[in-house]
């Protein structure tokens, strides 16, 4: 009868238990010091006004925004790019949430003035009471 003598198998030269533990405390770490910045999806230069804004403008239910863009996709309802089809159906179901629905049109200062256009008429079209233009004071940037 043979015998085979088994060896023993070397032990890792990194223990792996270890290192997961550190990667743990690292992404702790990165993920409490990190700080999120909420960045506009489009970069716009508004309009100038010498009008001051209204004291206290804050205190009242958050309009719905709809950006007008200088390059493609030229309209955003928040933060998402919408075509101009889903624009006016969304417009149309804000008026039907909301009556009273306040809608604010952000649009860059070199975005074309027929979109501007077209979503006023949508806005119509949506029966909207109520729409205001983002402005920046002369002067400012």
């Amino acid at each position: 009868m043979k015998f085979l003598t088994r060896r023993r198998k070397a032990a890792p030269a990194i223990i792996i238990i270890s290192l997961i533990d550190v990667l743990v405390v690292l992404m702790v770490f990165l993920m409490v010091t990190t700080r999120f910045k909420n960045t506009p999806s489009v970069a716009l230069t508004l309009p100038e006004t010498r009008e001051a804004p209204k004291a206290g403008a804050s205190a009242e239910k958050p309009p719905m925004v709809v950006t007008i863009a200088a390059a493609a996709p030229q309209f955003y309802v928040g933060p998402r790019a919408v075509t101009s089809d889903k624009l006016l159906n969304e417009l149309k179901d804000a008026v039907a949430a909301d009556p009273k629905v306040k809608v604010v049109l952000r649009a860059d200062e070199n975005a074309n003035w027929g979109d501007v256009v077209k979503v006023m008429d949508f806005a119509k079209q949506a029966k909207v009471q109520n729409i205001r233009a983002f402005t920046r004071t002369a002067g400012g940037k």
